[in-house]
């Protein structure tokens, strides 16, 4: 799951760290732009040699560097994390986006709702914390699975 508690259960100041998920690491994709390199010059390889190869180049290094550019785009894009706070009486979540603004929300734990839409919101099982006049999507990143799985969590956690 891309989502921990990182305090015990018992403890009276609780943490939860979420972030979506990064199935390519670092290493991966330097492997991922690689093979494709070494792919796009097998078929070059016969024309070592001759004028035709300089003329397919500049093609060949673009594509691998199309390749390189998304990759990187998406890892980028990819580095949220979020942080919810539960302590004896507040409610707090932090949220850093890919560009690292930071939107703090707060609230008093006794009157923070937790809500599931299964399909009124934008993705099936969105899940928002309610409270203080506003609501504020949590985990919004993560599956379906996994949203459900993080509704039944928070709603025990705020629960104690």
């Amino acid at each position: 799951m891309p989502y921990r508690w990182t305090s015990d259960p018992d403890a009276p100041t609780q943490e939860m760290q979420l972030w979506p998920h990064n199935s390519l690491p670092q290493h991966g994709m330097a492997a991922v732009v690689l093979t494709t390199f070494t792919l796009i010059l097998i078929p070059a390889l016969p024309l070592l040699g001759s004028v035709v190869l300089w003329g397919l180049l500049p093609f060949l290094m673009l594509a691998v560097w199309g390749i390189y550019f998304a990759l990187r785009r998406n890892r980028k894009s990819r580095q949220i994390i979020e942080v919810l706070t539960l302590d004896g009486d507040q409610t707090h979540l932090c949220r850093t986006g890919p560009n690292g603004a930071v939107q703090e929300w707060d609230c008093n734990r006794y009157w923070t709702q937790v809500t599931k839409y299964d399909d009124q919101g934008p993705i099936p099982h969105y899940v928002t914390l309610k409270g203080k006049g506003r609501e504020v999507e949590i985990g919004a990143f993560l599956s379906e699975e996994e949203r459900i799985a993080l509704f039944d969590d928070l709603t025990k956690a705020l629960r104690q």
